[in-house]
């Protein structure tokens, strides 16, 4: 096999070189070894910047999740924006990056036949995701305890968490044309999430139950 001609090598382009073959072969190299030479590159390049595989595809969510917030921190209305804005904006932008590589995360996702290790690959970005809303999300109420206010945050850290994987599982399931019925859902789980912590008002929750139940149930009846 013809090598190809490599001008610089660097972190992108290792990982070009790993979604072109994983997409392209629907499998992972069977070595670096075989990657390197695959490439036409060094096996310590490959090390340079990843100690495997694996790691790669870990280090791909966290850097989609640095280049969210790098993007976010460029536009000057996301400072003054509320706690719900500022979220409501980072899975906008997350999910628009994640578009733009949707084969590659849908592959990274659905690779292993065990759900588990699928999830594993979340591990840094989760960890750094909820670093982010602790600077975004508020303890509801004050209380005069410290045990209470930290079990109150991370019931609401870890909640956010569990609402970003139902936006992921959401668009990865999402047919709609450009992915048009994520931004709805984003949109309807972010205030219903809100008002559950904060506000308690039950319209928005009925909307958004609505807007799940004619997603999942309205195309099924239209079909009789």
């Amino acid at each position: 096999m013809a090598k190809k001609k490599i001008t610089e090598i660097n972190k992108d382009t290792v990982v070009s070189f790993y979604m072109d073959h994983v997409l392209l072969k629907g499998h992972k190299p069977h070595s670096v070894y075989e990657f390197a030479k695959i490439n036409g590159i060094e096996e310590s390049e490959f090390y340079k910047y990843f100690a495997s595989f694996e790691a790669l595809e870990e280090q791909f969510f966290s850097d989609m999740f640095h280049y969210t917030l790098e993007l976010l921190n460029k536009t000057a209305e996301y400072e003054n924006y509320d706690a719900a804005q500022k979220l409501s904006c980072f899975y906008f932008t997350f999910f628009e990056i994640a578009t733009a590589n949707r084969s590659f995360v849908v592959y990274l996702l659905k690779q292993e036949k065990m759900p588990l290790k699928n999830l594993m690959k979340l591990k840094q970005l989760r960890k750094e995701f909820l670093s982010y809303v602790k600077t975004v999300l508020e303890t509801p109420y004050r209380i005069e305890n410290q045990k209470i206010t930290d079990i109150q945050n991370r019931v609401v850290h870890e909640g956010a968490w569990l609402q970003f994987m139902s936006v992921l599982k959401y668009w990865i399931e999402d047919t709609s044309t450009s992915f048009e019925k994520t931004d709805v859902f984003i949109e309807k789980s972010v205030k219903a999430s809100f008002d559950v912590v904060y506000n308690v008002p039950i319209e928005s929750i009925l909307d958004f139950g609505k807007f799940i139940w004619k997603e999942r149930f309205g195309n099924f009846n239209s079909k009789k």
